[in-house]
């Protein structure tokens, strides 16, 4: 049973039970893009975007493109499309409101991640959005344009704990229920059923 005494409380107590990092992992923090970060943005297909509100909730979504689908403007700057979604917009209000953001890039096979944090902002610029044209001409809605403040590497142990590229761990579709199916468990009335169809009509529709 949770009690006060359980609850680690200040930045003291915190160190008590955790060592100072070492120096490697305070130095390896960099304020721009060197080669190596602008080599694993250009090769990652998949980042998770964190953002908050004013209030401080919290909130983090995925992000996936082809390879390099993250433009690195400069070395301070980097690019991310926002393509047509379900329209919440809870990444897109949080970064109006608030515009703190934090990156986690993977790339497939790979055990270490790279993290970037900074500043977001929200762009229409056709000139921006015309770097990520679909070969149909399609352009996406706004482009977040992250001005970086620390860009680092992250170490592999997560990654291989989890064995997330192992294809033997990896689960069989049959073994969950589907989208449609948890929905319909969740929403009153909801067709998960028809739901399940147009998903599957609309997999190869990514943008």
């Amino acid at each position: 049973m949770k009690t006060e005494a359980d609850t680690v409380a200040d930045l003291e107590a915190l160190r008590r039970i955790y060592p100072e990092p070492r120096e490697a992992a305070l130095k390896k923090v960099l304020h721009r893009f060197d080669a190596h970060a602008r080599r694993f943005v250009g090769r990652s297909p998949f980042l998770v975007l964190s953002t908050s509100d004013g209030l401080g909730r919290v909130d983090a979504s995925p992000r996936g493109g082809e390879p390099g689908f993250v433009h690195v403007l400069d070395d301070e700057t980097c690019l991310v499309p926002d393509w047509p979604g379900n329209n919440r917009l809870d990444s897109l209000e949080n970064i109006v409101v608030s515009g703190g953001v934090g990156l986690l890039f993977l790339i497939p096979g790979l055990d270490e991640t790279l993290r970037i944090n900074g500043r977001a902002t929200l762009s229409v610029s056709t000139l921006l959005r015309q770097r990520f044209a679909r070969p149909d001409g399609r352009l996406p809605a706004t482009v977040i344009v992250v001005a970086v403040e620390e860009v680092y590497l992250h170490c592999a142990r997560a990654l291989r704990r989890s064995e997330l590229w192992n294809p033997a761990r990896h689960l069989a579709k049959a073994e969950f229920p589907t989208m449609g199916q948890m929905l319909a468990d969740q929403i009153k009335g909801y067709d998960g059923a028809a739901s399940d169809r147009l998903a599957q009509e609309n997999r190869h529709n990514l943008y």
